[in-house]
């Protein structure tokens, strides 16, 4: 199988779920184990563990936002009045979630492999981080756009930007690396 096959596979299988969404709750010990299974099937196929991790990063941010949500859905956090609290909870929360998929993936020594390492940074570490920053960024250009329009230009469009954010860091982490 060619690089480019890889590649296209690669960034076509999490839009496939995107088309066949199921309920998610946050980040489980399953959800974890599959990230970790994840990295080695994308490693055995060639692809770059920076490629890999920018989706691990945007997976990672996307939950911590559905376990922020959920939370609120709940009520949990209905009788804390003061808003820096309340911040302060949910940065926690995003927190937390990092440290449930990167704790394993250091247990696993998939993070800290001497000669895994970009810019001298751990590919991994580096790559979560690039596509938590890309998600982010994806989220600001939806919101940005419903802001300037007054609407959204396209359905889906709430998905489409984090996820276009991922696909051109992918794919530009791809070239670098190779």
């Amino acid at each position: 199988m060619n690089k480019i096959a890889k590649i296209a596979g690669f960034l076509i299988i999490p839009g496939v779920f995107l088309l066949f969404p199921s309920p998610t709750f946050a980040v489980c010990p399953v959800c974890t184990v599959i990230v970790i299974a994840g990295l080695g099937i994308s490693r055995a196929l060639g692809i770059d563990d920076i490629v890999t991790s920018i989706w691990i990063g945007g997976l990672i941010l996307s939950a911590s936002f559905w376990l922020i949500d959920w939370v609120q859905k709940k009520g949990w956090l209905a009788k804390v009045k003061d808003k820096k609290v309340v911040s302060l909870i949910n940065f926690l929360m995003i927190i937390l979630m990092y440290l449930l998929v990167l704790i394993p993936l250091k247990l696993d020594h998939s993070i800290g492999i001497l000669r895994n390492r970009l810019w001298g940074i751990d590919k991994v570490i580096l790559g979560t981080a690039i596509g938590s920053i890309a998600f982010l960024t994806g989220m600001w250009v939806d919101r940005k756009i419903k802001k300037v329009k007054g609407k959204q230009l396209f359905i889906y469009q709430k998905v489409v930007f984090p996820v276009l954010g991922l696909i051109i860091s992918s794919l530009v982490f791809y070239f670098v690396t190779k």
